[in-house]
């Protein structure tokens, strides 16, 4: 409420920031922080055998790795700062004030690793040898190491909007950090990065003309052991990840894998995911046998990678969704409402406190408005308005009252939903409004059913701060 209102009706906010983490997390845990650890691997391999081609073969997975981490990578990173700071800035400015110190040492950790990584790339053909080759290989290390302490600091974060611990009553930076789900979500990701790097490693490969045939074989061979080796701690990280997510969140899994509209295939999707998990270790396996690696070609290498990608964005989505109805557990609702003010908003009305709201009070004349302002502020971080938006409110309410007649009953019925919203869902948040605008937001619900409409954000409006 003290922010003006950033919307895009046509996307969804939601799905803006979906697509910018995901990409971001797609490249930071496959190419960075399981991808240079088995680079690094793979140039101590060429050292240690004495063989160049392992080096040759580090240098081009390199290559992509290299391109995609500090183009598409790096504008990510920066993109969720940027994305989340216009749809969410309370949550944001929230954590900052917790993690300040976290975010400028990470800040610091992502600085050393652009560095490194740039070394690491440009000096590997002028290292390449017998003398310096130990050192550039150490090179390696201390960026792998640089790599996952930035995973080791923003997990932190990630963890302590699923679970605050005892911070709620202590306000302890260090109990912040060390809350019960850090641990275990930074196993899971380390371990499941290293996995998945294997898939992009062989992704790069099925690319690769210039490799002969039997190294092409060894190559591929030594990534799917690679795969293999963190599978069983893939496993052991999975289980102990589960078994630190709050029960209530664990309630909301099915919706979060399938959506509300799909719960009842949450077991089919399940299904789905295991089998892609065993499809990638299956094709691991093969290109270990003798037997079977021949059916493995190019186009079959890339299976694993692609999967992976599915299972990267299945699983962010799961994570972000089951913290609702909060953006920061116990602590902010996913509409930016502190829960400690939800009884003074309920009692007093939000619109008397927010600072950029159009309407701060309601007459007959303008109702509507009113009811499209309160929308904006409680709504808009989840629902669009218009129909072609991602979880737009006006096909909600067509699905649930689509047999109703358009008259005041209609008008009390969704008024009545909306100050039972949390008990009816229980991962969207308490309706942070009094009565009367709990009406004057139903009355606007049921107009958009007679006037369908685009709802605009102030980023488009244009804002000026109202005194009280």
């Amino acid at each position: 409420m003290d922010f003006p209102v950033f919307h895009l009706d046509f996307l969804g906010n939601r799905l803006l920031i979906a697509i910018i983490a995901i990409t971001h997390v797609i490249m930071s845990h496959t190419m960075a922080v399981g991808g240079i650890p088995l680079i690094t691997f793979l140039e101590w391999k060429s050292y240690k055998t004495k063989d160049p081609r392992w080096s040759k073969l580090a240098y081009k997975i390199l290559f992509v790795f290299f391109l995609f981490t500090t183009s598409l990578g790096a504008m990510t990173g920066v993109g969720i700062w940027f994305s989340t700071s216009l749809v969410n800035p309370t949550a944001i400015g929230s954590l900052i004030r917790v993690f300040f110190w976290a975010w400028f040492v990470e800040w610091g950790a992502f600085v050393t690793e652009v560095v490194l990584i740039l070394c690491y790339y440009l000096t590997w053909k002028k290292w390449d040898n017998d003398k310096d080759k130990l050192k550039h290989i150490k090179l390696g290390l201390y960026l792998s190491i640089a790599s996952w302490i930035t995973m080791v600091l923003i997990v932190a974060i990630l963890a302590y909007m699923m679970d605050v611990g005892s911070w709620k009553g202590t306000h302890s930076f260090w109990h912040a950090v060390f809350n019960p789900v850090y641990l275990p979500q930074l196993a899971f990701r380390t371990t499941w990065g290293m996995f998945l790097a294997g898939g992009a490693a062989l992704t790069v490969m099925a690319f690769l003309k210039d490799l002969d045939g039997e190294f092409y074989k060894m190559g591929r061979k030594s990534i799917a052991k690679w795969m293999l080796c963190w599978l069983p701690f893939v496993f052991l990280a999975s289980c102990w990840y589960w078994s630190v997510v709050p029960i209530l969140m664990r309630e909301n899994v099915p919706a979060a894998l399938t959506t509300q509209v799909f719960q009842h295939w949450y077991q089919g999707v399940l299904t789905y995911t295991f089998l892609g998990v065993g499809i990638i270790v299956l094709i691991a396996f093969m290109i270990l046998n003798p037997k079977t690696t021949k059916y493995i070609n190019r186009p079959a290498m890339i299976i694993p990678y692609a999967i992976g990608l599915v299972l990267i964005g299945q699983f962010e989505r799961v994570r972000e969704f089951i913290r609702k109805p909060y953006a920061i557990a116990n602590y902010l609702y996913a509409n930016t409402i502190r829960e400690e003010d939800l009884p003074l908003l309920t009692n007093e009305g939000i619109l008397k406190y927010a600072n950029f709201a159009r309407v701060r009070k309601i007459t007959n004349e303008n109702r509507i408005e009113a009811g499209r302002e309160v929308f904006k502020i409680a709504c808009t971080r989840c629902h669009t308005v218009s129909n072609i938006g991602i979880n737009s409110i006006q096909d909600r309410l067509y699905s649930m009252f689509q047999d109703q007649p358009r008259d005041g009953e209609f008008k009390d019925n969704i008024e009545h939903y909306i100050l039972n919203i949390h008990q009816a869902r229980p991962y969207m948040p308490p309706f942070p409004g009094n009565k009367e605008e709990a009406r004057v937001l139903a009355e606007y619900l049921a107009h958009l059913h007679k006037n369908r409409e685009e709802l605009l954000g102030d980023q488009v409006l244009g804002t000026k701060l109202i005194d009280n």
